[in-house]
């Protein structure tokens, strides 16, 4: 079923007729009222636009993002990529496979489109800026929000001949909060802070097919699933982030690690016996935008923050036009050096000394890998 919300059921009406929202408000109270509340405010709204000869939707086809709905089934858009999101392998119990998202825009607005299992070998070739086509794609809504969904049946032309997209509708991808705004439930969040504290990454085993941890015993690794295998590296990596409201643990799963570190698997799992603190320490002080979502660590009563999108070298004089109402010099960035200049902050007294990992609440489940986690 095609989900409608009222809110767009009342834009359509006025903008294709002389009546103003307060108009069609009255109209749809006056017609619960008829019906005698029988019928809810959207249905009341489709009454009324039907009485009116207004189309409320287009049907499934080629369509602008704004005119997309959940339910929609058979969808083809046309869009520019914002931004994409890493492959992530998952196994329910129930069911396995691979999904994979990138964002794209038109010149009416923003929608996720999601891959699932064989569609997400698309991923790699995808940049940001290109223009890409998809066709025979189903409309679900998550979190509140629309997302276009793509199988195997579904078709994702890159760069198709002869298409352009105008000035794009980028509607903002991701909030930008303080660390000190933070709850603990907030997705698609972004911070902008310097670095305070890094500590050495954890390396534990995995099964190299599912990337899921895996059993120590006396002959051998085991996974659940593929019984015996020989064990593959993957690691976490915490660190404490500051941006002059607050500090916050930022924990950093395997593929965000690398970029972090601008190392690749192989070069942190060579690491694993040496001293990272050369990494560290180059590391200290810099400016780094995170994109993820923020969670509540009940042991610690403390909230901590997972990004899926790191940037390690944000343009600081952009970055700081976007704190709106905020001056320069109460965030303490010295611009000459592009870090922030700690010297006149009160001492960090929330970091802890030692890197407690060792419970499984401490941060996100250790099974909770990189490659298993939700897409934001």
């Amino acid at each position: 079923m095609i989900n409608v919300p009222l809110t767009t059921l009342i834009e359509k009406i006025k903008e294709n007729s002389e009546l103003s929202e307060s108009d069609i408000k009255d109209k749809i109270k006056r017609k619960l009222e008829q019906l005698s509340g029988l019928i809810s405010e959207e249905g009341a709204a489709h009454i009324i636009a039907n009485e009116l000869g207004i189309k409320l939707y287009e049907p499934s086809g080629k369509l602008q993002i704004k005119n997309v709905l959940a339910g929609q089934r058979n969808v083809e858009i046309l869009g520019k990529v914002q931004r994409k999101f890493e492959v992530q392998e998952f196994d329910t119990g129930e069911r396995k496979g691979k999904v994979g998202s990138f964002l794209i825009a038109d010149e009416t607005g923003l929608i996720r489109v999601v891959l699932w299992n064989a569609m997400t070998e698309n991923i790699e070739k995808i940049k940001e800026g290109d223009i890409v086509k998809v066709k025979s794609g189903y409309v679900r809504e998550n979190n509140n929000k629309k997302e276009v969904h793509l199988n195997d049946k579904s078709v994702l032309e890159l760069n198709p001949q002869g298409e352009t997209i105008g000035k794009v509708k980028a509607e903002p991808v991701s909030t930008r909060k303080k660390i000190s705004e933070l709850k603990g439930d907030e997705r698609d969040v972004e911070l902008l802070g310097t670095i305070v504290q890094v500590f050495d990454p954890r390396f534990f085993e995995v099964c190299p097919q599912c990337g899921k941890r895996i059993q120590q015993k006396e002959d051998g690794f085991y996974c659940k699933e593929h019984d015996k295998v020989e064990p593959a590296d993957s690691y976490v990596t915490n660190i404490f982030l500051d941006d002059g409201s607050d500090n916050i643990r930022v924990v950093f799963w395997r593929n965000q690690t690398q970029k972090l570190f601008n190392k690749t698997n192989e070069e942190i799992v060579d690491m694993k016996e040496d001293s990272f603190e050369d990494i560290k320490n180059n590391l200290l002080g810099n400016i780094i935008k995170v994109v993820g979502r923020s969670t509540k660590n009940e042991v610690f009563n403390r909230v901590e923050f997972v990004p899926n999108v790191v940037f390690t070298d944000p343009n600081p004089e952009e970055e700081l036009k976007r704190l709106k109402g905020e001056e320069i010099e109460e965030k303490g960035i010295n611009k000459k050096t592009e870090k922030f200049d700690m010297s006149e902050k009160e001492p960090i007294t929330k970091i802890d000394k030692d890197l407690k990992i060792s419970s499984s609440n401490d941060v996100p489940s250790i099974d909770e890998l990189d490659s298993k986690e939700e897409l934001i």
